[in-house]
């Protein structure tokens, strides 16, 4: 049966199908008079079925297990009763109390018991041509016809902005203003060539649903603009550049731009639950005085997050607690919600106090033991302005310095670890990449001068491109400008719904990579209510790991010579260009896909262990066994992580957008997933002393206590 017509089956046209292909099953179901009593019968039918699929029976077999069972599910804190089986039965018995029960953990059943008894055949694998089919309906921002749309947005929102500035009043400073006497073509030039200073979009960003709709030619629907009223009166920010706004496609003709849309358009789940948004990653709840969920100390403030040994966020008391847009998915939506984070440049400018808590911060890192890797982010680390961000890196490189002259005077086996990487966190060579000036250029490039005598090695701006759309001519400009001054560019994604279509990861990773851009993470959406409607289900995450992703995969001595290529920072696109030519390669697939557990740290090694009423898998997760965690994952048991979005709601979803399910027809046997090995050159790389073992800053007491 073809994915479109199983999904929108009822409850009794399935009940039907599961009569039709699984007699036995529904036999086994009558006779048992308790779910008991037929979890046992169907223990007993997977060991008389020996041609059926092993690896299925034991996946029944974990879900038989696991049934009835109580477990703490660790992203709402709250214990729920795994029912899969017990449900199971009361469907085939005719017996559910809910007879408006939706269908999808039943469909979710059947595609299992489909591929233990083998009735359907499907082939597992996109072949490299049906790949390439699926890229190619992926425009970039570098294709003509994008940029004649593009081009046509820029000069409608060139009018509103002239209209904007004359209607601002006359007493608002700001360098952005008309002079008296201007014509109308005159002040069109004007603004045209204000286009080209961040300032400017940063100055004329929108901030309510009004005036978003009057930038999108009052394209939105009144549906969508009742819903943004009420996110506007709840407290939500907006905040999207004109240049961001012009990448939207307004007409019926053109470019698919959901990948896009769905970062500045709220969904009526994150709407409903704003004002009680809680932190995904415990760890980034501190409390004075007391160690965070991974068990460590942090100095007081918010200033620095921290869940690895080898590394923590800075978060600068500066304008990078904002950003170019809010993005739809942010993970740190709850500090938006506090206004921790926020819009409000003039607050955020840099205080006389910063200066001090600059200081003592830098000394957080020069006295831990295990740090050698210092994330500056925010908000986002580019908002800074340069005067600032440079007074920040010259902060790091001396406290590496101090760190390296101290380490000196120890012996081996008692030597600090010292500061080997610097990276910094930055969405605006998508969302404003005019901001990639050639002063900040030439900041970045002097301090990996100085910094490299510190013995920093690895000099890192880690941005965030979600879709191929993004990259335009200004952000291969602006990426252009970043690789010159030597620094390495890696690329973080989201894997919300729209971006998880066929191909359109590997149209932007092979754009990336033909600009010089490296990427690092594919990041599952964290999955409380909130992000429901833009959550991806893993098993999505692992199809296009094995089916797509697959193709750009390298051997170890590929990987080897690409480290060496990469690792000075010099000529980089050219290099990995070269490259991939020379192994025909279509893209690099440096990329891990994870999901941040609720816990401490990424993973994506799990195993199905059961089913929610409605669909939803329940996921047993293990961590990431390639890299060093706090000591306090030794105390944590099992993490359990129920998604928030069924499998079958999910390629509904897909439908909506014009997708053909049966291209996605493999999800349902991705049931367990192993968290891919890192790319070399995401290492840290090895000191040439001997590192104390002694883990400062830690305190690892009762988890009771987080």
């Amino acid at each position: 049966m073809k994915q479109k017509k199983m999904l929108s089956l009822t409850l009794s046209q399935l009940k039907n199908l599961y009569q039709q292909d699984f007699p036995e099953l529904v036999e086994i179901a009558t006779q048992s008079l308790s779910a008991n009593e037929f979890k046992d019968r169907l223990s007993n039918l997977l060991t008389e079925q020996k041609t059926a699929s092993s690896a299925i029976s034991e996946q029944i077999r974990i879900l038989i297990d696991f049934d009835g069972k109580c477990i703490h599910e660790l992203s709402t804190g709250q214990d729920i009763e795994i029912q899969t089986i017990g449900l199971l039965w009361h469907f085939l018995k005719d017996s559910l109390e809910q007879t408006d029960m939706r269908t999808d953990l039943f469909i979710d059943l059947y595609e299992m018991l489909s591929a233990w008894k083998q009735v359907k055949k499907r082939e597992n694998l996109f072949s490299r041509e049906e790949l390439e089919k699926a890229c190619n309906r992926w425009p970039t921002g570098l294709d003509p016809e994008v940029r004649a749309i593009r081009e046509s947005n820029k000069e409608r929102i060139l009018h509103v902005l002239i209209q904007r500035i004359e209607n601002r009043k006359s007493k608002i400073p700001g360098r952005f203003r008309f002079e008296e006497g201007l014509s109308y073509d005159e002040k069109y030039q004007i603004v045209q060539d204000w286009w080209n200073d961040f300032r400017f979009h940063l100055s004329m960003a929108i901030k309510t649903p009004s005036e978003l709709n009057k930038f999108l030619g009052q394209s939105l629907s009144p549906k969508t603009m009742y819903m943004l009223s009420y996110a506007k009166k709840k407290g939500m920010p907006f905040f999207a550049t004109p240049y961001y706004l012009s990448l939207l496609n307004i007409s019926q003709e053109g470019y698919d731009d959901e990948a896009i849309r769905s970062y500045i358009l709220y969904s009526p789940e994150l709407i409903e639950t704003y004002g009680s948004i809680k932190a995904w990653e415990k760890e980034d709840v501190v409390e004075p005085g007391k160690p965070n969920a991974a068990g460590w100390l942090l100095p007081d403030g918010h200033n620095i997050h921290r869940r690895y040994p080898e590394v923590a966020i800075l978060i600068p008391d500066t304008m990078g607690r904002a950003c170019g847009g809010l993005c739809a998915s942010c993970q740190r939506m709850y500090d938006f919600q506090s206004e921790r984070l926020n819009f409000e440049f003039e607050s955020l400018r840099p205080k006389e106090s910063w200066e001090h808590k600059l200081n003592r911060l830098m000394t957080y890192f020069e006295e831990d033991t295990q740090l050698r890797d210092i994330l500056i982010t925010g908000g986002d680390a580019l908002m800074s302005q340069n005067k600032t961000l440079k007074h920040i890196l010259d902060a790091v490189c001396r406290m590496a310095l101090r760190k390296q002259k101290a380490n000196a005077e120890r012996p081996d086996g008692e030597k600090f670890a010292e500061l080997q990487r610097i990276r910094l966190g930055s969405r605006l060579p998508a969302y404003l990449p005019m901001r990639i000036n050639d002063e900040l250029v030439e900041i970045l490039r002097t301090f990996k001068e100085k910094a490299s005598a510190a013995g920093i090695k690895q000099f890192v701006v880690q941005t965030h491109f979600q879709t191929p759309l993004e990259v335009t001519p200004e952000a291969e400009e602006a990426i252009r400008k970043i690789v010159s001054a030597g620094w390495l560019i890696t690329n973080q994604l989201v894997y919300n719904v729209a971006s998880s279509r066929r191909g359109h990861t590997t149209k932007l990773r092979q754009i990336l990579n033909r600009l010089g851009v490296v990427c690092y993470y594919t990041f599952s959406v964290k999955g409380f209510d909130e992000n429901q409607a833009v959550f991806t289900p893993n098993s999505r995450s692992l199809q296009e790991q094995h089916e797509e992703k697959i193709f750009g995969y390298m051997t170890d001595e590929q990987a080897k010579e690409l480290y060496r290529l990469l690792e000075t920072g010099c000529n980089t696109a050219e290099n990995i260009q070269t490259f991939m030519k020379k192994h025909q390669l279509p893209f690099l697939a440096t990329d891990r896909s994870v999901l941040n557990l609720p816990a401490i740290g990424k993973s994506m090694t799990f195993q199905l262990i059961g089913l929610t009423p409605n669909g939803k898998r329940i996921l047993q997760f293990e961590h990431d066994g390639t890299r060093r965690h706090s000591p306090i994952i030794d105390q944590m048991g099992e993490v359990y992580i129920q998604e928030n979005k069924s499998l079958a709601a999910y390629l509904r979803q897909l439908i909506q957008m014009g997708e053909d399910p049966e291209d996605y027809a493999t999800i349902w046997q991705y049931r367990q997933g192993e968290t891919e090995s890192r790319f070399s050159l995401f290492d840290y790389p090895d000191f040439n002393f001997e590192s104390t073992d002694k883990i400062s800053n830690l305190e690892v007491g009762s988890l009771s206590n987080h």
